[in-house]
């Protein structure tokens, strides 16, 4: 432990007694009784060490993440949690750079997509535990290595006016000729698991995209920026989270929200402990906050999808069809898949 020793001032000195000023061995006294208050100020129980400070890697929005940080701020006062958040994209860069500069830098990494953080448990970067709290996760959201915290649902958003796509099918009628815009899956994870479920899917396949493309569909960055040009009336219809199409419909846009057949398509956002992280006591509350009740409750209040079955989260549409892709399968084919997409969108 090092502890800070202010320095003394001179009013603060040793005094003389009888004349003669103390000899210099007052001080260790001095330096023992700083070092028994730091000690005692910063002694842990059996949990983490209080009053540290873990880095947080995130893709989940601020709407999102910067109420769960702060509720668990306040259950944890002496702790802090640093963010960087970036889309799916940029975070997967900043890893890497990490990597190539001598280690990961996060404690916690909390992705929108098991794609994406299962590639990090390949590379030995994150994983190896799961809190308590992760048994009450449905088995289809969790692993031995992380579980899921939140979930989205990529669905259609269509502006007022615009017949609602009845199914992703629908995207490439005639109807919608140079309306569409799609989200990059290289960039949002939503989008990844979007293309991840249709790819996989032997109605739709990479053709479907090969169709959209050819039906003058055009990609957008992520899900927002597809809500905002729906919104805006530069397109008519997009594959977006339901997350970001209902906050737009409820600040007034004239947009309204498809869930089309055969499904909105789920993707679970995982949260991970780093297998380097200094600060493994604190880093594990902070995921198993997220992952209890309380985390579950903020979270779903905040307009997240909880994945805690019983939180209070977001209202889903009576009868709404949601499917969720086969991650162990499609994780296999991600390159190949990414790589014809792009030969298909560019990007």
């Amino acid at each position: 432990m090092t502890v800070a020793v202010p320095a003394l001032s001179r009013r603060d000195r040793p005094r003389r007694r009888g004349g003669k000023r103390l000899g210099t061995r007052a001080v260790p006294a001095v330096l023992a009784l700083f070092a028994a208050v730091a000690c005692g100020a910063s002694s842990a129980g059996p949990g983490a060490a209080k009053g540290e400070q873990i880095t947080l890697y995130t893709c989940v929005n601020d709407t999102t993440i910067q109420p769960v940080i702060k509720s668990f701020q306040s259950a944890h006062p002496e702790d802090h949690v640093a963010l960087f958040r970036a889309p799916t994209g940029q975070l997967n860069a900043r890893v890497a750079a990490d990597v190539r500069s001598g280690g990961l830098r996060a404690d916690v990494v909390w992705a929108c997509d098991p794609l994406t953080m299962q590639a990090f448990v390949d590379q030995h970067l994150v994983g190896g535990w799961t809190p308590a709290d992760a048994a009450a996760i449905p088995g289809q959201y969790r692993t031995a290595d992380y579980a899921g915290a939140a979930l989205l649902y990529m669905v259609a958003v269509y502006r007022h006016g615009t017949p609602a796509p009845q199914a992703w099918s629908r995207l490439t009628d005639k109807q919608y000729k140079g309306a569409v815009a799609v989200p990059n899956p290289a960039v949002a994870a939503s989008a990844l698991g979007a293309l991840a479920f249709l790819a996989d899917n032997p109605a739709y396949g990479l053709g479907f995209y090969s169709a959209l493309k050819r039906n003058g569909a055009v990609q957008a960055g992520t899900p927002d920026d597809v809500t905002t040009g729906v919104a805006q009336g530069v397109y008519r219809v997009g594959m977006t989270t339901a997350n970001s199409a209902y906050a737009a419909r409820s600040d007034g846009s004239p947009v309204d929200v498809a869930w089309p057949l055969p499904g909105a398509v789920a993707i679970y956002g995982p949260i991970a402990l780093a297998r380097s992280s200094t600060h493994q006591g604190t880093a594990k509350d902070f995921i198993s906050y997220v992952l209890g009740k309380d985390g579950q409750r903020v979270l779903g209040g905040a307009g997240s999808y909880p994945t805690l079955p019983g939180s209070p989260g977001p209202t889903i549409p009576a009868g709404a069809p949601v499917v969720s892709p086969d991650w162990a399968r499609i994780g296999k084919d991600k390159s190949a898949m990414l790589l014809q997409y792009r030969q298909i969108f560019g990007g």
